[in-house]
C-alpha cells in the first residue's frame, strides 16, 4: 500500500487570524479563502495535520480546557465548512522548557507519524513564522510554505520554498 501524503499546518496565521494567545471562542477568525484552500488539500488527497505551539497554557494566560474548547468550536465550524483535520497536535510548553514538541523541534510531527504511515517526500508544511520552516528541515520535509497573513519576517532571508499571500493562494503552489 502507498504511503500517504500529508500537510502539516501551523494553525495560528495560517487558517486563522492570528491573535496572540488566542484562546477565547468570539475571538477566532478564520482566514478569507482559508476553507476553500483546505477543501482544495483534501481533494488532492492530501492528510491536513494542525500542529501548533502554544506557550499561553505553559505562562498561565489559559488552561488546557480553555485551548481544547477553542479546538472544538474551530473542528465544527471546519466539518461544517466540509474541512477534515485528521489530527491536531499541540505544544503546551514554554520555550524555557526545553521540550521535544516545541516547534522548531519535530515533536508533534513525530508522534502524528506514530499513527499514520506518511511518505514526508510527498508531503508539505505550511507555516508564518521561520521555526515553522525550521520544523519542516528538522524532521526531513523539502516541500514548504511560509504565509504573510501572520507574524511578519524577513522574506529575503526566509527559508521557505515558496512565500504566498496567505493559505487562500495554496493553488499557486501545489497544483
Amino acid at each position: 500500500m502507498p504511503k500517504l501524503k500529508a500537510v502539516f499546518l501551523d494553525r495560528d496565521g495560517v487558517i486563522n487570524v492570528e491573535k496572540e494567545y488566542l484562546y477565547k471562542i468570539n475571538d477566532l477568525i478564520f482566514i478569507d479563502g482559508a476553507f476553500e484552500a483546505l477543501r482544495y488539500l483534501q481533494k488532492k488527497k492530501y492528510l491536513l495535520f494542525i500542529i501548533t505551539n502554544q506557550s499561553g497554557i505553559g505562562r498561565r494566560y489559559y488552561t488546557i480546557q480553555d485551548f481544547e474548547n477553542l479546538t472544538k468550536e474551530m473542528f465544527k465550524i471546519l466539518n461544517r465548512e466540509g474541512v477534515n483535520i485528521n489530527t491536531l497536535e499541540f505544544c503546551p510548553h514554554k520555550p524555557e522548557d526545553n521540550c521535544n514538541c516545541r516547534k522548531p523541534k519535530t515533536g508533534m510531527i513525530e508522534k502524528i507519524l506514530m499513527d499514520y504511515d506518511i511518505d514526508l517526500g510527498k508531503s508539505w508544511l505550511i507555516g508564518d513564522k521561520d521555526i515553522d520552516i525550521e520544523t519542516a528541515t528538522n524532521i526531513g520535509i523539502n516541500n514548504t510554505v511560509q504565509v504573510l497573513s501572520g507574524h511578519t519576517f524577513d522574506e529575503n532571508k526566509s527559508k521557505a520554498k515558496y512565500i504566498i499571500k496567505s493559505i487562500e493562494s495554496i493553488k499557486e503552489v501545489i497544483t
